[in-house]
């Protein structure tokens, strides 16, 4: 039969006391690390540490950073935690160009605006500047250019706001690649169509037609074009169906495209 080894009470109270002490060193140690965590985010909070520092502004093309950044209310001495996302969204889409507006915040001192802007389908002449029409039909009336960039067709005598309204929204539903093409649109009211309109190419081919549906009745432009022999001038007539008339000449069978077996 084996002896067990006996400790004495004596030789287990160091070691209890050491195992109690460095339990309470850690739970100190712990506790402390809270403490002084916290002291150092209230500290941060209340320095220039959590102020902004950075503003970055993207998909701005008229409008220069710093208008936007005053626009938007944001000052670089404004504490970060304070930023009220909702406000800056709502003091920007005041903006006429602006569609849509994103602001994040990325610690620790940056404040980042993304700005959509309104597309620009057309443009516009008074006097001898040519102004960006959005859209939504409104003509950004803050920049004007003494040239024009041939990113957008120029619209010709639309007075009647209504209908330039319609037309922009209109040449919204065009795809880019029919739009790109567009080089003029000029409104020719007559008598039997208040809304008729002609409209110059770049490819050298006009067209006649009207501001009521037109984007659904240009969707047969490029069959159209690709049938015709561009050394042949003449006008493409888009209405309820399609045909082509040369200039100075008499329409002929061969000459006329009718369009309605395009559009099945």
């Amino acid at each position: 039969m084996t002896k067990e080894k006996i400790v004495s009470i004596e030789d287990r109270i160091p070691k209890l006391k050491q195992a109690r002490k460095k339990k309470a060193n850690r739970r100190l140690v712990f506790y402390l690390s809270i403490f002084f965590f916290l002291i150092s985010i209230i500290v941060y909070l209340q320095s220039p540490l959590s102020h902004v520092k950075t503003i970055l502004v993207t998909g701005n093309s008229f409008y220069p950073d710093k208008e936007v950044i005053e626009q938007s209310g944001l000052k670089k001495d404004t504490n970060i935690w304070t930023i009220k996302k909702e406000e800056i969204t709502k003091a920007l889409e005041e903006i006429p160009l602006v569609d849509t507006v994103t602001v994040e915040t990325k610690l620790p001192w940056t404040i980042e605006i993304h700005l959509i802007e309104h597309e620009r389908i057309g443009y516009i002449k008074k006097e001898n500047s040519y102004y960006p029409i959005l859209g939504n039909g409104e003509v950004f009336s803050d920049s004007g250019d003494e040239q024009l960039t041939g990113d957008a067709p120029l619209l010709v005598n639309f007075s009647d706001k209504k209908v330039l309204t319609e037309m922009s929204e209109e040449l919204s539903k065009l795809t880019t690649n029919i739009r790109n093409i567009i080089s003029e649109i000029h409104m020719t009211q007559t008598d039997e169509n208040n809304k008729e309109i002609i409209l110059f190419m770049s490819d050298g081919f006009v067209v006649e037609s009207s501001v009521r549906d037109f984007s659904e009745k240009m969707k047969v432009y490029p069959s159209i074009a690709a049938q015709l022999d561009p050394n042949v001038e003449g006008i493409i007539h888009i209405g309820v169906g399609a045909y082509f008339e040369p200039f100075n000449q008499e329409i002929t069978e061969e000459e006329e495209i009718i369009t309605n077996d395009n559009e099945e």
